[in-house]
């Protein structure tokens, strides 16, 4: 059966994206972006964090579950470094003041959501 809700609703974050990347790219500040483009600035916004919370359930629905003892709260990630990697093995990688350490072993799908999730927190 096809779920047409979610076909909506990801036609409508798809659309939501493309404005998003229209109004970055254009060089305008939002408020003059929404201005001219004749969209109400609370919507713009409204549609930003959805998109935002879109990526971080993407992400979290990705990443393995969490242990049934973990002490770490619903919704958070468990980082595990094993031991660090030397300075010549990681690449250091930083977006909108996030900086991530990126290593030969770093999953690139996970790496790929990570980075579209921080470019779009600007």
């Amino acid at each position: 059966m096809i779920n047409t809700r979610h076909i909506a609703a990801e036609l409508r974050l798809s659309h939501w994206a493309a404005i998003m990347r229209e109004q970055q790219e254009s060089g305008l500040s939002k408020n003059v972006f929404c201005k001219q483009n004749g969209i109400i600035h609370n919507t713009f916004y409204y549609w930003q964090k959805k998109l935002r919370e879109a990526a971080c359930e993407q992400i979290l629905a990705n990443s393995r579950p969490e242990p049934e003892n973990s002490t770490v709260p619903a919704g958070w990630a468990v980082c595990e470094v094993s031991s660090k990697p030397s300075a010549e093995e990681v690449l250091p990688i930083e977006i909108n003041g996030c900086r991530i350490l990126v290593s030969a072993g770093t999953d690139p799908e996970l790496l790929a959501k990570t980075c579209k999730v921080l470019m779009s927190l600007c």
